[in-house]
């Protein structure tokens, strides 16, 4: 029997609630971010306020004064540690590395923000000054003018028993595709279970405690954690749920997980905090999304992916600039991210920004994540037909992949399992673009994980997004959300991996060959597979599998062959 709705809070030390029913009470604070012109050389330091450049900033000092507002550095370190920083990562980088130097934080009770943010506006030496929402973990759905808050499960109150039954046949996320994506096909191959890679989850609150989130975690690396943890650990057993004989599995076990937090601390400082944590290849997942331009007020109804934000887009392509995959949900807001009010620069931001959900525009490289309905039947219940958009889902051309937005079976709650120690909680239902991005981000440390196994090049956060866009299971149609209202394909490992890296094809037909005369051009069609090219392993490598190839061919012989989407590397004839 469930507990009832009339839940006590006690306030905690970082601001949010613990409540005794597990409901999640995040804090909540709009930031005031100030964007100073380059020109003038803005500095900030113990001795106030200075210009490089001479410039005059004394009505800067002399308004903070007036308010009591404190202004630091965006991301806590002096501006010239943060050019050098920049300087020093750009000759290795694949993408422009973005000057965060210019961005500045501004400290004040919340009443005077607006007010503060108009005046700063006028200062000559200011490009541009807003106040960003507040930000939020997507769990409110708006579809078809229906408000229904989600992922405020209660605890069931029977206590756990002795053993935890094993969970994992109720994620069918985990099965085969169309229907899941195929997580089991991927822990079948070397690295395949995301060894190797490291993810930081930045939002909240997080219960590292969980009798099935011990296994490969770096707890909280940055900040504190909230007391109000059941998103977070919900995140975390989507993609880390510990390999064991009870509870669920994890997408992606093997991999490093850790969290980061946004408590007390600016959005886009936590995303550099992670990023710095990282190297090329890991993974970054956002789960966060905050009220744009449309926002009605009523539920999350408006609430858009962060990176519209100028501040938020330079600390995500900071982090694609060190190789880092950032995965960002798309938000809950069921908004059409192609609509043109994105495209009109609201007032107060700098004159450098440009709408990034429109992808002819410069974009953050984040790999941006849609929710999709899970296949019907699945727990009993009917969200739609498998991989349409589900209502509450922002949309567009910027939102590259789906994941299951309801249904999913993970850690936290206590709606599928509960009692009085909420180490043992499971839920059947959690929802949403927050359930959707975990998916993603397991895929992605799958792949990753076999390509460090095999001594591959890993995937860039150009080269995922592609990977993701390419493959993987088509949305459908719903009745009113046309697949035209895009949220993209949902992953499949087998083709991700297939087409990322080098795979044992067993027992296969060759139907043609082609050899450029005189050039070491030879090329193989294998059924099921299409043209791969030899790839020469020594002076004599591609003679002698040319050889091999045509006997194949002549005598209607099987083949096994190691292959990636370009290359042959391997064949035997059976």
């Amino acid at each position: 029997m469930a507990t009832t709705r009339n839940p006590s809070k006690t306030k905690t030390g970082n601001g949010s609630f613990a409540r005794s029913d597990g409901k999640d009470d995040f804090p909540k604070e709009r930031e005031l971010i100030v964007v100073a012109k380059r020109d003038v050389g803005l500095r900030v330091a113990g001795e106030g306020l200075t210009s490089a450049e001479g410039a005059n900033v004394k009505p800067l000092s002399d308004l903070l004064a007036a308010e009591g507002a404190e202004m630091a550095p965006l991301f806590g370190l002096s501006e010239e540690r943060l050019k050098a920083e920049a300087a020093a990562l750009a000759p290795s980088s694949k993408m422009e590395v973005p000057d965060l130097s210019i961005l500045y934080h501004v400290r004040a009770e919340d009443e005077k923000l607006d007010k503060l943010c108009k005046a700063l506006c006028e200062l000559d030496f200011v490009d541009g000054a807003y106040v960003k929402p507040a930000g939020e973990p997507p769990e409110v759905l708006v579809e078809e003018n229906k408000i229904e808050t989600v992922n405020d499960m209660l605890p069931i109150g029977d206590e756990a028993p002795p053993a935890t039954a094993n969970l994992s046949t109720r994620q069918g996320y985990l099965d085969p595709a169309p229907g899941g994506i195929d997580a089991r096909y991927a822990w079948t191959i070397a690295g395949g279970r995301g060894a190797g890679i490291r993810i930081i989850d930045c939002e909240w609150g997080w219960r590292f405690t969980h009798e099935d989130l011990l296994q490969n975690q770096m707890g909280v690396v940055f900040g504190s954690s909230s007391s109000s943890d059941n998103h977070g650990t919900a995140v975390l057993g989507e993609i880390s749920g510990d390999r064991n004989a009870f509870g669920v599995l994890g997408i992606a076990p093997d991999a490093i997980v850790g969290a980061a937090s946004f408590v007390s601390s600016p959005s886009a400082q936590t995303i550099r905090q992670a990023a710095n944590r990282l190297n090329a290849g890991d993974i970054i997942l956002l789960e966060i999304h905050r009220p744009g331009p449309r926002a009605t007020g009523v539920g999350q109804q408006g609430f858009i992916a962060i990176e519209w934000w100028y501040d938020d887009f330079l600390a995500i392509r900071y982090a694609a600039s060190r190789g880092i995959i950032v995965v960002e949900a798309a938000g809950n807001g069921a908004q059409n991210f192609d609509d043109a009010i994105y495209d009109v620069r609201p007032a107060g931001f700098p004159a450098a920004w440009r709408n990034p959900f429109n992808p002819g525009n410069p974009s953050s490289g984040a790999v941006v994540v849609g929710a999709g309905a899970p296949p019907p039947g699945t727990h009993g219940r009917n969200h739609g037909p498998d991989r349409s958009r589900l209502g509450f889902s922002n949309y567009g051309r910027r939102v590259d992949v789906q994941g299951w937005g309801r249904e999913v079976t993970t850690t936290g709650y206590g709606d599928l399992q509960g009692g009085g120690n909420r180490d043992f909680w499971y839920t059947d239902t959690f929802s949403g673009t927050s359930s959707a991005s975990p998916i993603v981000v397991g895929a992605l440390a799958c792949v990753q994980g076999v390509l460090r196994a095999q001594g591959g090049t890993l995937l860039t956060p150009a080269s995922a997004r592609t990977l993701l866009r390419t493959t993987g299971s088509p949305q459908q149609d719903a009745p009113t959300r046309p697949s035209t209202q895009r949220i993209g394909t949902r992953p499949n490992l087998r083709q991700m991996i297939q087409s990322a890296t080098k795979v044992w094809y067993t027992n296969r037909t060759i139907t043609r060959t082609f050899a450029s005369p005189h050039s070491q051009n030879v090329y193989v069609h294998i059924a099921g597979l299409g043209w791969r090219k030899i790839k020469p392993i020594g002076p004599d490598g591609v003679t002698n599998m040319l050889i091999a190839a045509c006997e194949a061919f002549v005598n209607n012989q099987r083949v096994n062959v190691y292959a990636d989407s370009t290359f042959i590397h391997q064949m035997y004839v059976i």
